[in-house]
């Protein structure tokens, strides 16, 4: 599989990433780990490597914490493993009733953020992680905190690098004020059917479909300070593979359509298709593939093959923006 290195880093990942929020049984605090857990996720590491994915992406909240557990148990089964691949994890969001009566809230406080690494390596079973992001926004952080935190991480050698996730670009640059490090990525929701990364550039000035608010400069800040952009959910959830678009507008239909058509006619999966409109983005997009199936890590494999014109890419964009171009 094609690999690219990450800018500001040394690390060369893989064009795909697994994600891992499948693994470990769900969101049922309740739920104990069991063999055919660990069987689960030793398919879904195999198939991962054998397709040369190197990249696994988690959080601390997968799974209650299970898909990090699981996780680390079949990666211990192959010594040696840990040095050639690439953990990322992240924290921030904390569950409601922890502690009991509290409110799910967001929480980048120093130790907060501490103590959440400390538990995701006891978790992982490793000694570091490659990336941490810090998980959708803190209104209440304190940027000398986050800073404190991050410093105090990087020199215990815990985690190498940091990013963030679902933050806009004022965030960002005022969250690197405070940081003598360049953050290393931002994972975003990016899809054909989420795709306010392009509209925001092609809707300036429009009076319709609608200007997304909240987009304004993140790519270009992105590519000009070398933030890798990850992208979740990159195939809405099997919407435009297969899903049910029965609740969805009739621009997603027709999207679903185009996307099958361009895969027929290539003979692969319409994952690969999907995923392919995002790799044709030249910031390279790095795609987050949130299924835990040995077969569809397969099918996603394959949009390495795509190479999308110019022309099916606006084709699909402007299908999935139910408006033609201005």
């Amino acid at each position: 599989m094609e690999k690219i290195v990450i800018p500001n880093t040394n690390l060369r990942v893989s064009r795909l990433v697994a994600g891992c929020m499948g693994l470990g049984g769900g969101w049922d605090k309740g739920t104990v780990l069991t063999k055919e857990h660990e069987t689960q996720a030793r398919k879904f590491l195999d198939k991962a490597l054998e397709l040369g994915i190197n990249f696994f992406d988690h959080a601390n909240i997968y799974a209650v914490g299970r898909a990090e557990e699981v996780f680390g148990r079949v990666m211990s089964e192959q010594p040696g493993l840990r040095e050639k691949i690439v953990i990322q994890s992240k924290c921030g969001i904390r569950w409601a009733d922890d502690p009991p009566g509290s409110p799910q809230r967001f929480d980048f406080s120093y130790e907060n953020i501490v103590s959440a690494v400390d538990a995701i390596l006891r978790r992982l079973g490793t000694d570091y992680l490659d990336i941490l992001l810090l998980h959708r926004p803190d209104v209440l952080w304190e940027g000398e905190e986050v800073a404190r935190a991050f410093a105090e991480l990087k020199a215990a050698g815990k985690v190498k690098y940091f990013g963030v996730s679902n933050q806009n670009r004022a965030w960002m640059e005022y969250l690197q004020s405070f940081l003598p490090d360049p953050l290393v990525a931002n994972q975003l929701q990016m899809s054909l059917l989420h795709h306010g990364f392009a509209e925001v550039g092609i809707s300036f000035n429009q009076a319709a479909p609608g200007y997304p608010d909240g987009w304004e400069g993140v790519v270009e800040y992105c590519r000009l300070k070398g933030v890798s952009l990850q992208a979740w959910s990159p195939l809405d959830r099997g919407a435009l593979t297969g899903g049910d678009l029965s609740k969805l507008p009739e621009s997603a239909r027709k999207t679903a359509a185009l996307v099958k058509k361009y895969a027929d006619a290539r003979g692969v999966p319409a994952e690969a298709v999907a995923l392919a409109w995002l790799l044709r983005h030249p910031a390279k997009i790095v795609p987050i593939l949130g299924t835990s199936r040995p077969d569809r890590l397969e099918a996603c494999a394959k949009s390495l093959e795509v190479n999308l014109s110019r022309e099916e890419w606006y084709s699909l964009f402007e299908s999935a923006r139910g408006k033609a171009m201005p």
